[in-house]
């Protein structure tokens, strides 16, 4: 399929801006170049979607924002854990994705300022993704959410820490309704061809893909170090010792997208685990697309929050 035309046009103008790529630049310059492209400090707040209650909170020892779509009677309750390759992306790049989900669903979501590298790398955002989602299950009462339909979602590099996350789960036998995983990091050492077919050209290159995994793990990307350290489970899901018994999932991926064949690989060892999979490439679509105010990307994000909505009944 030819590139959505609404993303072509973004694409188009990010080009005409000259804006450096983030491996070009410090972590500090990518995180803030994350924010324009979010466009967080333009938004109008009166044009937001709108939910019944944002707080800021703590779980966990880690700084989070609960979002509340409705505050009558127990709710889904979703741990969100934002992409920006383990660098960059912040509780504020995330709020209109996650406004969408908790108002899909009519959940409590809890939106985890995470460790981000250099400054603390792996497995410090593991960590703080599990210190997060661990106080969350235990004070679920107390943010109205409902214990049996608890969730853990993310994208990009938040859907690496939600896949561990839910693996994490099922070994300590924590119960976890859904994982929603949108575009997910599973297996940075290996080879896929849609690394070399979207390399460039797409938003997320494969020159930043490398730049994020060595602030991510303190060491160069292509360094035996860095291959040693890849094959550990909790930056490399997909190499887990086995997915069975993992909590239902809705995998999404995006067809001109580096990360576009490790997440389907994902979604296909799920299912041959026995796990149940809702899996969809979106044609036309690029990385970073769930959340991003475009009418295809908005349309595509409305259905992967419907096809959690189904797996939780």
């Amino acid at each position: 399929m030819p590139l959505d035309p609404d993303v072509k046009a973004m694409l188009q103008q990010m080009q005409a801006r000259g804006l450096p790529p983030m491996s070009a630049g410090t972590p500090e310059q990518g995180r803030a170049l994350l924010r324009a492209f979010s466009g967080v400090d333009r938004r109008d707040p009166a044009e937001l979607p709108p939910v019944a209650e944002v707080t800021e909170a703590s779980f966990g020892g880690v700084r989070a924002r609960v979002y509340r779509a409705r505050t009558d009677g127990p709710a889904p309750t979703v741990v969100f854990l934002h992409g920006g390759g383990f660098v960059i992306g912040d509780l504020d790049t995330h709020d209109l994705a996650v406004r969408l989900l908790a108002r899909s669903l009519g959940a409590v979501v809890v939106s985890v300022d995470y460790a981000l590298a250099p400054e603390r790398p792996f497995p410090a955002a593991v960590d703080d993704a599990w210190s997060a989602f661990r106080d969350v299950v235990d004070r679920v009462d107390e943010l109205g959410g409902d214990a049996g339909r608890v969730v853990v979602a993310g994208d990009s590099a938040g859907a690496n820490l939600a896949a561990v996350t839910a693996i994490r789960a099922r070994d300590e036998g924590i119960p976890l309704a859904a994982q929603l995983l949108a575009y997910p990091a599973v297996d940075p050492g290996g080879e896929y061809a849609s690394r070399t077919e979207n390399a460039d050209g797409y938003f997320l290159t494969a020159r930043d893909m490398a730049w994020f995994i060595e602030q991510y793990l303190g060491v160069g990307a292509d360094s035996p170090e860095a291959r040693e350290r890849a094959r550990d489970w909790r930056i490399a899901p997909l190499l887990a010792p086995t997915l069975a018994g993992v909590a239902s999932a809705v995998v999404a991926t995006a067809e001109f997208d580096p990360l576009r064949d490790e997440g389907v690989a994902y979604a296909a060892a799920l299912e041959a685990a026995g796990v149940r999979v809702w899996h969809r490439t979106f044609p036309g679509m690029i990385h970073g697309f769930y959340g991003t105010p475009l009418p295809g990307p908005l349309a595509a994000t409305r259905e992967i929050d419907a096809a959690l909505a189904a797996l939780l009944g």
